[in-house]
């Protein structure tokens, strides 16, 4: 640790605080919007009883908030390069806070839908710019591989410590201290933000892309609100269709206003800084297809199958966080040893092997057999190709775009999400229906379940065929750096690479 703390003296002199501080702020802010995708699932049924929610209303408590975080993305981390991270990350953090104690307060159906898209609204904010932040206090060399260890071990950890705090919270004081919590955490992490992390200055000119930004978000709405009707409605109903119809139009503006903006929102020039970046997307979101819909799953499974409680459920991914923060902190060493190729397809096969292993489940299973040994191997290897994926995707974006490329990246991660959970939602309530007419519920649950995980596995081990190509293709080689493939060898010296300091004082 001093070593490390050393060579980050050398990279940023202008800076008041040590970056590992500001890190830990800023791993903390992606940490806590992640723990909001998944803390809900486990009290779903509460909270259902306690707002007087409907069936499609309790998948909107979950959806308001993955489609509000999925569609602002982008605009979020625009916002971030041009209005200054800091500002922007501190901003964010401020409206999650508030949204998530209105939601704890909310005493009906639609006052909770809403806090929950306001949520969503200050999630969008906080990722990109956290993501971008980290990019500047790390330049490229061995401080950004660790750097990015420890953000892929909070973001990836975040989905398994929501299930668990989930299911402690909501057996030991109900489902409004869900909210609450997440309310207090994300006004001490704002506070974290303001002490230990330095401001950054905003780019210079240039004006927000305000009809591009209105396209793609509505692009991405009407997406995602057919992909979580048609789990309801089926795949043919018209207004799935028709929502999938606008966005397709929707999209098709928003790239004739981007080929005619002066300052687009998607630069081609974020394109053109390398294959890298697309690879980077492209592959996230299949990863991505399958993150979410796997925290959606287990819990179920565990819930309605296994018979576990909230609290037991929530218990139970902790092994599967554990490793998850395992496999972040060994994935810069494992790439620098091996190369970003083959850390990449290894991840990715490793993790289709346990979801592979899960549907294998039983009807009459235990969580010691169906369950614990699966996600050990899955919350390793999940990390690993989470860290990789991420650097890839930010690897040599200019430093102006570098909250733009943030907002990307996790936009192509929920977007694909709410395909994969949609499309593995559909086909695990169809395999359920069918089995129900000559088999007991039990049974009927537990075959969709394993349909899921089977096809998740599939997805994954082509996304490693993929990989191979991609990967090998767009990523030069480089130092052990957590990004390209590289030999073994030495560390590069901290002083190579260094870009200027952030300015201290350029944003209140």
């Amino acid at each position: 640790m001093e070593t490390f703390v050393q060579e980050q003296k050398q990279q940023r002199p202008g800076t008041t605080t040590l970056p590992w501080a500001s890190l830990a702020a800023l791993a903390a802010a992606q940490f806590t919007v992640m723990l909001a995708t998944s803390i809900v699932n486990v009290a779903l049924p509460q909270i259902r009883s306690g707002v007087g929610l409907s069936d499609s209303g309790t998948t909107w408590v979950v959806n308001a908030y993955g489609l509000a975080f999925g569609a602002l993305l982008l605009a979020g981390g625009r916002a971030a390069d041009l209005l200054g991270r800091r500002r922007v990350l501190l901003a964010g953090l401020g409206l999650f806070a508030a949204a998530s104690a209105a939601a704890g307060l909310a005493s009906t159906s639609s006052a909770l839908i809403a806090a929950r898209a306001v949520q969503g609204l200050g999630a969008a904010a906080v990722a990109p710019a956290a993501l971008a932040l980290t990019m500047d206090l790390f330049p490229p060399g061995p401080g950004r591989g660790r750097a990015l260890g420890v953000w892929g071990a909070v973001s990836g950890a975040g989905g398994a410590a929501g299930v668990l705090l989930g299911g402690v919270l909501t057996q030991a004081w109900g489902w409004s201290w869900i909210f609450h919590t997440v309310a207090v955490g994300a006004a001490v992490v704002l506070a974290a933000v303001a002490a230990a992390v330095p401001s950054a200055p905003a780019a210079d000119g240039g004006r927000f892309d305000l009809p591009g930004t209105a396209a793609v978000t509505l692009a991405l709405t009407a997406l995602v609100w057919g992909l979580t009707s048609a789990r309801r409605s089926g795949w043919t109903d018209a207004q799935v269709l028709g929502a999938f119809a606008l966005a397709a139009v929707l999209l098709a503006v928003f790239v004739l206003i981007e080929r005619r903006h002066p300052n687009p929102l998607l630069p081609p020039r974020l394109f053109t800084a390398g294959a890298r970046v697309v690879s980077g997307n492209v592959l996230m979101a299949l990863l991505g297809s399958v993150w979410i819909a796997l925290f959606f799953f287990l819990p179920l499974y565990q819930q309605q199958v296994l018979g576990s409680s909230p609290l037991i459920t929530g218990l139970g991914q902790l092994p599967l966080a554990a490793a998850n923060m395992l496999g972040s902190t060994l994935a810069p060493r494992v790439s620098g040893r091996i190369g970003s190729t083959a850390t990449v397809t290894t991840a990715l096969l490793t993790e289709a092997g346990g979801l592979l292993w899960l549907s294998r489940i039983g009807a009459h299973g235990s969580y010691p057999a169906d369950v614990l040994g699966p996600s050990l191997l899955i919350g390793l290897s999940l990390s690993i190709a989470f860290v990789q994926l991420t650097a890839l995707s930010v690897e040599g974006v200019p430093r102006a775009d570098a909250g733009l490329a943030g907002g990307l990246v996790n936009t192509t991660r929920q977007v694909g999400g709410a395909i994969g959970l949609a499309v593995l939602a559909t086909l695990a309530g169809s395999v359920t229906a069918d089995a129900a007419t000559r088999r007991p519920h039990l049974e009927a649950l537990t075959a969709g379940y394993r349909t899921a995980f089977g096809v998740a596995a599939a997805v994954l081990a082509a996304t490693a065929l993929l990989a191979l190509l991609l990967v090998r293709r767009g990523s030069p080689r480089t130092g052990p750096s957590g990004v390209g493939d590289a030999h073994p060898g030495p560390p590069a010296p901290a002083t190579v690479h260094c870009p200027q300091p952030i300015a201290p004082h350029t944003e209140k």
